[in-house]
């Protein structure tokens, strides 16, 4: 991995804010991080500048500091962001990213929404870097702004139940009753999640872990789940199903950089975002035509397609297909290149 493409790339957008427009998340170091993960970081700056012409706006102005007292009042106050920006950066230069995770990490997670998935999935990829390629100013640098997307947005999602049942996540999945009416923004959809009929029962169906072991692996098994379903429920709006796959794994991503007692509520945490995304956007099934490819193969048509969404799915079934051994998920990917347009168009 050319892990200075990446550095350069993060430094560079690190001057930019996590939104633009008021909401729109800013994919572009999670996307980056992808590319160059898999091979492609030849191109990751002619990507980024294509992308920075239209989605990257300044980091907001900070306002009033966030203090250990009253960050409660801050939390899911977007018009905080550029105050989060400034505590974590902060924070992980003083205490080390690794404290810092492990104290916000419990903090986040009942707000795991936020941003429509976003921030747990920027952080998701932050903690790969780390773990797996080391530590630099960038790379922490980094997580502190997924974290503060993560706080500003802060969003927890209504009437969901800990799971006690005995359903696999395909199963688990496969009972989640779509939210009415599908229509409106995320934020519209998931504050129906209280009042459909039996969302709450949906969310407890899922097997309860027995411990944090169970809890990884039912976690791994969400993943492979959200990721296979993308290809025949994808229809209505294949752009945001993109996350009912991706929260999850970002969540997986995290675990090891987190004591054990916290893979249970991350599984839970995990789960309640999953099974939103599907509730707020999954259709009745289709028909899916099989993967034409390999996974490089359908990860390098992701590249020349061009949008965040298909990349950062693909990204994710690949983890699938190095963790399976089966190319089912890459359906998905196909799938998801026929329904997506391509960046520009």
């Amino acid at each position: 991995m050319d892990t200075g493409v990446l550095d350069e790339a993060l430094e560079r957008l690190h001057r930019a804010g996590p939104e633009r427009d008021g909401w729109l998340s800013n994919h572009a170091p999670m996307a980056v991080e992808a590319l160059v993960r898999h091979g492609h970081g030849h191109g990751a700056h002619r990507w980024l500048e294509r992308y920075a012409l239209t989605k990257l706006e300044d980091m907001p102005r900070p306002w009033a500091p966030v203090t250990e007292e009253e960050w409660r009042e801050a939390l899911g106050d977007p018009r905080r962001l550029g105050d989060w920006s400034v505590h974590f950066r902060r924070a992980v230069g003083e205490e080390g990213w690794r404290r810092v995770l492990v104290r916000w990490w419990p903090r986040l997670l009942p707000g795991i929404a936020a941003g429509a998935t976003h921030p747990v999935i920027r952080v998701g990829h932050a903690v790969r870097v780390l773990l797996e390629d080391g530590e630099n100013p960038a790379r922490i640098t980094e997580l502190a702004h997924g974290l503060a997307y993560w706080a500003g947005r802060h969003q927890p999602l209504p009437g969901v139940s800990r799971p006690s049942g005995a359903a696999s996540p395909e199963e688990a999945l496969a009972g989640v009753e779509p939210v009415r009416p599908q229509e409106g923004g995320i934020r519209e959809r998931l504050a129906l999640l209280g009042p459909t009929a039996g969302w709450a029962g949906a969310t407890a169906a899922l097997r309860a872990p027995a411990g944090p072991e169970e809890a990884r692996e039912t976690l791994t098994d969400l993943v492979t789940a959200a990721t296979r379903r993308f290809a025949a429920h994808a229809h209505g709006d294949p752009v945001m199903l993109v996350h009912a796959a991706t929260a999850p794994n970002a969540v997986l991503r995290t675990l090891p950089a987190l004591p054990r007692e916290l893979w249970v509520p991350s599984l839970e945490a995990a789960w309640a975002a999953s099974a939103a995304v599907t509730a707020a956007y999954a259709t009745p099934a289709a028909g899916v035509p099989g993967a034409s490819g390999t996974g490089e193969e359908l990860f390098a048509r992701a590249v020349e397609h061009g949008d965040e969404h298909v990349i950062k799915l693909a990204d994710t079934a690949l983890d699938v297909v190095a963790r399976t051994g089966s190319g089912e998920c890459l359906a998905s990917v196909g799938q998801a290149l026929r329904l997506i347009g391509p960046a520009g168009a």
